[in-house]
């Protein structure tokens, strides 16, 4: 997989922008990527050097519309800690 395929799009919530200040980063993932890929991913897409990944499968909910029911879809996050002093520049926004 491509690392364009693997990360899809960066999570930000309060407390994902918390995690900043200690050099982590959180991102929603392929489900089909492992550890090792979504490290190296992130290097190659931002420049830097990934230390530690850790995942989450997120489960789906159920949801309700009047009579119809149904569930959220099932994904996968990644939480990726950064080398000592290094910056994801986008997330920034500079």
């Amino acid at each position: 997989m491509n690392p364009e395929q693997i990360v899809i799009q960066p999570i930000l919530t309060e407390k994902s922008n918390g995690q900043r200040e200690f050099g982590e980063y959180t991102f929603r993932v392929d489900p089909r990527a492992n550890k090792v890929q979504i490290k190296d991913a992130v290097s190659r897409l931002f420049g830097v050097h990934a230390v530690r990944c850790r995942i989450v499968n997120v489960k789906s909910k159920p949801k309700r519309t009047r009579a119809a029911k149904g569930r959220t879809a099932s994904w996968k996050k990644a939480v990726v800690k950064l080398a000592d002093g290094e910056r994801i520049a986008a997330f920034e926004g500079a």
